[in-house]
């Protein structure tokens, strides 16, 4: 008896697939499928997140070294991978634009316009977004395994029961030794789909978890690139007399209230 219990569990699962009906094994194969798409997910975002996380390290120093916004633009450095180097370029491209364009000199140095400013603030934003969707890609994958992977093997066991019960009743034979093979095979859909979600879940709360750390240092740099491109590349004689007509249009509105 001690040497045959090693032996049976040990095919257990192959003995159960061997006795779970059509509608059973139908499960298990769609399992294997989510499966295979949710491992696939996991090694792409694990890769993704690792290099996100090492190449952002790397292009924060470089940019904290200096103090001109554009000095990595203009060296052309480059940190692939980094979602920063993304938003980084798109702002330094739409900056490099305006510059030349559209230039506002003073004292002798090139400046940009507010309106030139509020168009790389825009540029920035929708950057930030569609690095953040990026970083996302996937993640419906291992949330839909997460949650349905379970359910579609309890819906193989209840099906694969079904079954059986119905066997039971038309041989008119209700012994253990008739209804365990049925049993054992409608189990194993139950089984597969908590070994589909149960990796998923732990894969999918740690990159969530990451992701939004990632996404947050994204949104700080975003504040922090645009404050010190409005300090270095900005006219703020323009800003300056926006405020002030803005000011005079409201006291005139109060004067006329009055």
């Amino acid at each position: 008896m001690m040497h045959l219990t090693p032996m049976l569990a040990s095919g257990a699962l192959q003995f159960a697939f061997s006795k779970a009906t059509l509608e059973g094994k139908i499960t298990i194969c769609c399992l294997i499928v989510v499966s295979l798409f949710s491992w696939t997910v996991i090694i792409t975002k694990i890769r993704q997140l690792y290099r996100a996380r090492r190449m952002a390290k790397k292009f924060y120093e470089s940019y904290r070294s200096t103090r001109d916004p554009l000095e990595i633009f203009r060296k052309q450095e480059e940190f692939d991978g980094a979602p920063a180097n993304e938003v980084y370029y798109t702002g330094a491209e739409e900056l490099d634009y305006h510059l030349k364009n559209n230039p506002v000199m003073v004292k002798g140095q090139t400046r940009i316009s507010s309106a030139g400013f509020d168009s790389v603030k825009v540029s920035l934003e929708r950057s930030v977004g569609t690095e953040s969707l990026n970083l996302e890609k996937g993640m419906i994958v291992l949330s839909t395994a997460v949650a349905g992977g379970p359910f579609i093997g309890l819906l193989g066991t209840v099906w694969g029961v079904m079954e059986t019960f119905s066997g039971v009743a038309r041989a008119n034979s209700a012994s253990l030794t008739a209804m365990a093979p049925g049993v054992a095979g409608a189990l194993i859909a139950t089984v597969v789909g908590l070994l589909v979600a149960i990796p998923a879940m732990f894969a999918y709360n740690f990159m969530v978890t990451s992701i939004r750390a990632i996404t947050q240092e994204l949104d700080n740099f975003a504040t922090e690139y645009v404050t010190q491109i409005e300090h270095k590349y900005v006219d703020n004689r323009s800003l300056a007399d926006e405020i002030t007509q803005a000011l005079k249009q409201e006291k005139q509105f109060e004067g006329a209230l009055s």
